[in-house]
């Protein structure tokens, strides 16, 4: 982006966006006046109109039926509702994979993906992208200057893997451009293994079914190239509305934590990062979860973010799908507007009564509007009304960065790795948990982005890490900054090749390591005794340099007496995964030695402290009332009234407070 683009602040203009997808299609048109109704008793003030109305809009090629859509926007005008447009591009109507069979995607085993469902396109098709330029240059056309819109939504949760002809074909083209010559890319692939040399562009496919295990270099690279052609699809349509709308902002929906597209550049693309979220209920780290997917997207907005979809109750994928308790909706969009969120919207407003989602909650349910879940949402929609110019558009400042890269998430997800229960999102969750419960607030960061304005930089699993990211994490240290890896960092290059040695040469004179000499991976519900706390999932036989480094060793087994745990200087190195308890005691204890201190002291267990600008968020996560110490006198802007010295939240209780 130029930083001349359109952002978040231009839709919201002090308020927190309030609403979530609305799908009248799926109703009769007299309905929609109940709607409204609804809608404005709940204070919501934003819905996204178009996400899977395709077939309506276009029920045959080429023809448009926009009058019902013209009715609705200008209902919602009428009624003081913002637009947020979606192009309906996710979900192309039946006749499009009738009549045009290139633009249904392919698995790996070479089976079509059918309509029927959604997402049934190939991003590479010619045909698609053309169908899907049109109708997103009628929407545009139309309605780009209609006073209801405030933000477009380009398709939905891209998420579509193709492994088809026309794919392949777009995959040459990408490795072409990529590399330039064959030579390169049998270098980068290490085609001399398994006799897998291409001597012609033509031979080379996407990672189908194959015997036994794929090459990995393809299988990266594959990735590599389905976030990209995804990106095409996205800026393709991006631009569009932006040539009949520049002055309005554009956004598309990630899946929390999701391995198919890089979520830092993808960033770069969107005037507004938005995601979907969805914690469980019955989980006991949901609130952990929810804050890690949080701390994430507000670091890749680098700033207010907007959350997309969340439900109101319970979803309908998991195994068993249970409700939300009474509170924990208010308690979690909370927590999301506590880490930056400037929107807090649902999928979807009114709970369908047919289709895949039927079980699905809405904003109003199938009880209704005197249901639990509409009146809690109707409290949630005033409460958020009360901070309006108070909260949307203030920063998050942390003096913690936690590093993700997209690039080395792939590559250690290979199926040829040492251990098939190291899982990159559940690590990074382990560490993300441990800075939490410290009450340590987090930004997310790239290896290769400047790290210097934190005190503490901690990279829970980089397998693979370019030679710019080394120099940086180097430069960071010696800038004075405080460094913590975790196991297998460090391991590979970009072109996922073992690096001399099991780990970057530079990183192991940087931790003190004078030799890797093998990884030993851990059983599941396996330990390993160290001095003062038990390892998981991990372990390594590591051989200090003589007096380098200080040393936590293993105790007992194969690896006693070698280190755990070394620390250099500024530079710490965990070679097993601590349990819960230990690894928040280690983090938190080096992040004192930085500087780093909680948002608050002598917080109560289950209560989550976080400041954004001027205004502190209380949250207790637990069922049981507590008393929060909070020094000095403060205003509540929930309660509206003063407190001072001590704040007492109930079950699942929320406080704002303002110096």
């Amino acid at each position: 982006m130029t930083g001349t683009e359109p952002t978040l602040a231009d839709a919201t203009r002090g308020r927190i966006l309030f609403g979530g997808d609305y799908n009248p299609e799926q109703w009769p048109e007299e309905a929609w006046q109940d709607d409204v109704r609804l809608m404005k008793d709940a204070r919501v003030n934003s819905v996204t109109l178009g996400v899977f109305s395709w077939a309506r809009l276009e029920p045959e090629p080429g023809a448009r039926e926009f009058g019902w859509l013209d009715r609705l926007m200008d209902l919602l005008h009428a009624h003081g509702i913002g637009v947020v447009l979606a192009t309906p591009t996710s979900s192309p109507p039946p006749w499009m994979g009738r009549l045009h069979p290139d633009t249904l995607p392919r698995d790996a085993d070479g089976r079509t993906e059918w309509w029927g469902g959604r997402q049934h396109f190939s991003h590479s098709s010619a045909t698609y992208r053309r169908y899907a330029a049109a109708i997103t240059e009628d929407l545009a056309a139309r309605y780009g200057g209609h006073p209801a819109l405030t933000m477009w939504h380009i398709n939905n949760e891209y998420c579509t893997f193709d492994y088809g002809d026309e794919a392949a074909a777009a995959f040459r083209r990408w490795l072409r451009e990529r590399y330039g010559t064959l030579d390169a890319l049998n270098s980068a692939w290490g085609t001399a293994f398994w006799s897998q040399g291409y001597d012609t562009w033509d031979g080379i496919l996407p990672p189908r079914h194959a015997h036994y295990l794929k090459n990995p270099g393809q299988v990266l690279d594959f990735r590599r190239f389905t976030s990209d052609m995804l990106l095409e699809c996205y800026t393709a349509e991006r631009d569009i509305v932006r040539r009949h709308s520049p002055h309005l902002p554009v956004t598309t929906n990630f899946m929390p934590l999701w391995a198919g597209q890089d979520g830092w550049r993808w960033a770069e693309e969107e005037d507004v990062v938005s995601v979907d979220l969805y914690p469980d209920p019955r989980d006991p780290l949901g609130a952990q979860r929810g804050a890690l997917v949080q701390d994430l997207t507000r670091s890749q907005a680098r700033g207010p973010w907007m959350l997309m979809e969340q439900a109101a109750g319970p979803v309908n994928w998991r195994g068993v799908n249970h409700p939300k308790p009474r509170g924990l909706n208010r308690l979690w969009s909370f927590q999301a507007v506590a880490r930056g969120a400037d929107a807090v919207c649902y999928f979807q407003w009114r709970q369908s009564r047919q289709g895949a989602e039927k079980f699905h909650s809405g904003m109003v349910g199938h009880a209704g509007e005197e249901g639990r879940t509409f009146q809690e949402v109707k409290r949630l929609g005033e409460e958020l009304a009360r901070l309006r110019g108070q909260v949307a558009g203030s920063r998050i400042t942390a003096d913690v960065a936690l590093l993700h890269d997209w690039h080395s998430w792939w590559a250690g997800d290979h199926e040829g790795r040492l251990s098939t229960l190291v899982d990159l999102p559940e690590v990074l969750t382990a560490w993300h948990r441990a800075l939490w419960e410290a009450h340590l607030t987090t930004d997310f960061a790239q290896p290769e982005r400047d790290l210097s304005g934190y005190r503490l930089v901690v990279a829970p699993q980089l397998y693979l890490l370019t030679d710019a990211a080394v120099t940086n994490l180097l430069a960071y240290v010696r800038g004075g900054g405080t460094l913590v890896c975790g196991f297998l960092t460090g391991v590979a290059d970009e072109d996922d090749r073992i690096r001399p040695g099991g780990m970057d040469a530079r990183l192991r004179e940087l931790f003190g390591i004078r030799t890797l000499h093998e990884w030993w991976p851990l059983e599941a519900g396996e330990t390993v005794a160290c001095e003062g706390f038990h390892g998981t999932l991990w372990s390594e036989e590591i051989e200090p340099e003589p007096g380098a480094a200080e040393t936590v060793p293993y105790r007992g087994g194969e690896l006693d007496g070698l280190p755990a745990v070394l620390h250099r200087g500024r530079a710490w190195y965990l070679s097993t995964l601590p349990e819960p308890e230990a690894l928040r005691s280690l983090l938190t204890g080096i992040a004192d030695g930085a500087g780093v201190r909680p948002v608050l002291d002598g917080l109560p267990t289950g209560v989550e402290a976080v400041r954004r600008g001027e205004l502190l968020f209380l949250l207790n996560h637990g069922r049981e009332p507590v008393t929060v110490q909070v020094p000095g006198t403060h205003r509540d802007l929930l309660g509206g009234t003063d407190v001072t010295d001590a704040v007492t939240l109930g079950r699942y209780g929320v406080a704002v407070l303002r110096s």
